[in-house]
């Protein structure tokens, strides 16, 4: 019999606990919790030479480095942004009293699309805040280009996006400051976590100074800095998540490739397309729902729900139907199609790298049952 385990969207990856066992032991020797101890420094430098990025700074999680990269390049008045996102990333926005303006995305990739990035520019206009969206990138080549003429700065968050490499490259090179999350349900987690990738030391030392209180030394303060620091169970949690990182990404694939396999004769379920130049990390499993499919979306949902599997809408309702952005123009449904349908019809399926073959094989058949 099958079991009826309750299946989620995701789980957190945790290596086995014996091998965490002598790091705690090390930090509790040591009496280092926190402010860049050993174990931070090690991260950093091998998060660095891991991703192939020139520096990286660790941070307690991804809000709080988004929120500081928007403080680190001294952004202000308009940024262009996606409603396609987890609040995240607007919130980081108004947290910085900086004006959000939504633009749509593409129907393909789910990411911004450049040419209304274009239209949306205004004298307020400072910089552009992009999502890599399920880890699949941005047209970062356009985004670039558009950001040159009109002396806009490019942030990308890429929460999504750890490993993720464009025709060998790391696209985490691309923008002025890229942002990573670490939380618990990402891809590599420090149980919580995050990082900004930066581009020389001069910003690095920066983005220290910002989420170290301001701190340049023990008593010069030389900005209105925030606590953004990542402790050291954190980040020894980290080195050993990167001990095991190529086999989860491996596991990840296979799953994957599964649903893929599955799916690929149905017109009414949409899988993304994944270039072949891209090296992905399969952080997500976005499905779309057409409307001419017998079951929608919701109904969809509810269904795998009633069988103990917890998929999730990412992402719905769209960050600019929440509250505090329904005033703002750009906020309006009607600037937005292809963002509000993509909301309607995403269902993310469960993928992770202890997902049982007989609980995926499950759902499998509970979808395809559907399309009969």
């Amino acid at each position: 019999m099958i079991s009826q385990r309750p299946v989620f969207v995701t789980e957190p990856h945790l290596p086995p606990l014996q091998e965490f066992i002598p790091y705690l032991e090390k930090i509790w020797a040591s009496k280092r919790l926190t402010n860049g101890g050993p174990f931070h420094e090690q991260l950093e430098n091998e998060l660095a030479a891991y991703l192939g990025v020139r520096h990286l700074s660790l941070f307690a999680n991804g809000t709080l480095a988004l929120v500081t990269a928007l403080q680190a390049l001294r952004i202000g008045g308009e940024v262009i942004t996606t409603p396609y996102t987890f609040a995240a990333t607007a919130h980081s926005l108004l947290w910085n009293n900086i004006k959000p303006v939504f633009v749509d995305i593409d129907p393909d990739t789910c990411n911004l699309d450049p040419e209304r990035i274009e239209e949306a520019i205004t004298p307020a206009t400072t910089a552009i805040l992009p999502v890599h969206c399920y880890g699949l990138p941005c047209d970062v080549d356009r985004i670039q280009q558009i950001a040159d003429v009109y002396g806009l700065k490019v942030i990308y968050d890429a929460a999504h996006a750890f490993g993720v490499k464009k025709d060998g490259a790391s696209i985490l090179n691309h923008g002025d400051l890229a942002v990573l999350s670490f939380h618990a349900t990402k891809v590599l987690n420090t149980f919580e976590g995050g990082a900004i990738v930066c581009p020389d030391a001069k910003i690095k030392q920066r983005i220290d100074y910002l989420k170290n209180f301001g701190f340049a030394n023990e008593v010069t303060v030389v900005a209105p800095g925030i606590n953004g620091k990542m402790n050291e169970v954190c980040a020894a949690m980290g080195l050993l998540q990167l001990k095991h990182i190529d086999r989860a990404l491996e596991i990840r694939t296979a799953i994957h490739r599964r649903y893929q396999e599955a799916f690929k004769d149905i017109p009414t379920l949409r899988m993304q397309q994944v270039p072949a130049n891209l090296e992905w990390n399969h952080a997500y499993c976005p499905l779309f729902v057409h409307p001419d499919h017998p079951v929608g979306r919701d109904e969809l949902y509810a269904l795998l729900k009633s069988h103990q599997i917890h998929a999730r809408r990412y992402f719905y309702p769209l960050v600019s139907s929440f509250p505090m952005y329904r005033g703002l123009a750009s906020a309006a449904a009607e600037h937005l199609p292809n963002a509000h349908a993509l909301a309607e019809r995403v269902i993310c399926l469960p993928i992770y790298p202890t997902l049982q073959t007989e609980d995926q094989e499950r759902l499998i058949g509970i979808i395809l049952q559907t399309a009969r």
